[in-house]
């Protein structure tokens, strides 16, 4: 088949592996990738994805003109292009995208979720029955933008400056939600009709500065130097690992992983996703994000979670596929 692969307008094999290697599991799969990067003009992407005429969109955007909250529109101009594209609809990219509207979801299906309050110059949409220790994050940014170890507050001055500094850098709501003490963990969903949950894996915080809050920080997930941790990298970053967890009893994995897929379906994600979780030492688990079209690098925890089901990255490319061609024919 033809596949367009669609991306950011930045260089991807400078800035990300998971482009090359997509591309390079497509040919390995016999298909015919073609890139296509996305700027703040649409009219040059129209008119590549109508001359190329793909089978299939593999659309692996995150954002549109560096804004996040955007990304849905580029699944909905897919739409009224009448292309075929792998992941989530325009509606669970929306829904999953704003954390506030995926909390109410979430609680409307009886999902345990932290408490919150969604905060923008003084005006409140929401508020729960909230107690310190909060954190505060922008509510429709992803890969942890936005979030330091200083999101973590534990009183009214430390939340007034926070708040306002996100509402200067970002010029929207904050997220304000209770700091839910335990561990973090990340299943991966793959599949429609009859969603599979993956292995679990584990942010593991053992080599974490012992003076910072345990939060998955920007520095913690991509080090100093952006995407990836290329360039310096900080201590937050070389303190955390992903790993495969084995003290975790068989009846709280279970329910993890079905609460991942809970939580998948309430926000009709498609194809693959990840559920982040926060599991307190009392055994509660709280859903403290939902991400649709999650990363596919080879090395992240989506990919290494599917080869850990026995779905190496080839493999998982091509069901990603297979799952988005279903949808169509069904």
């Amino acid at each position: 088949m033809k596949v367009a692969i669609l991306h950011g307008a930045e260089d991807p094999d400078a800035l990300d592996p998971v482009f090359p290697q997509i591309e390079a599991a497509l040919r390995v799969l016999e298909h015919e990738p073609t890139r296509i990067a996305v700027d703040a003009d649409v009219v040059p992407v129209v008119d590549a994805l109508r001359t190329l005429d793909p089978a299939i969109v593999f659309n692996l955007t995150e954002s549109f003109d560096g804004k996040s909250a955007l990304d849905s529109n580029l699944a909905a101009l897919l739409n009224l292009l009448g292309l075929r594209y792998t992941g989530s609809s325009p509606a669970g990219l929306m829904m999953s995208g704003d954390k506030s509207l995926t909390k109410k979801v979430l609680s409307f299906h009886e999902i345990l979720t932290p408490q919150f309050a969604t905060i923008f110059r003084g005006a409140l949409d929401h508020v729960g029955d909230l107690s310190f220790p909060l954190i505060v994050k922008p509510p429709q940014e992803d890969a942890s933008i936005g979030i330091t170890s200083r999101s973590v507050v534990r009183d009214i001055r430390e939340l007034l400056g926070t708040m306002d500094s996100l509402q200067r850098e970002f010029q929207s709501p904050v997220l304000v939600e209770e700091f839910i003490e335990g561990r973090e963990f990340y299943v991966g969903v793959l599949g429609n009709v009859a969603p599979m949950a993956l292995p679990i894996m584990e942010l593991d915080f053992t080599g974490f500065p012992a003076d910072r809050p345990r939060v998955a920080s920007w520095e913690a997930k991509w080090g100093e130097g952006g995407s990836g941790g290329m360039g310096e990298t900080g201590a937050e970053f070389t303190g955390t690992k992903s790993v495969f967890p084995t003290d975790i009893p068989p009846e709280l994995a279970e329910r993890m992983q079905a609460v991942a897929v809970e939580a998948f379906n309430a926000l009709r994600l498609r194809d693959y996703g990840r559920v982040d979780f926060r599991v307190t030492p009392d055994e509660k688990i709280y859903v403290i994000e939902v991400n649709p079209n999650c990363y596919l690098e080879q090395s992240a925890e989506f990919s290494r979670a599917a080869a850990e089901a026995g779905i190496p990255h080839d493999a998982l490319i091509a069901r990603i596929l297979e799952l988005a061609q279903g949808r169509y024919t069904r």
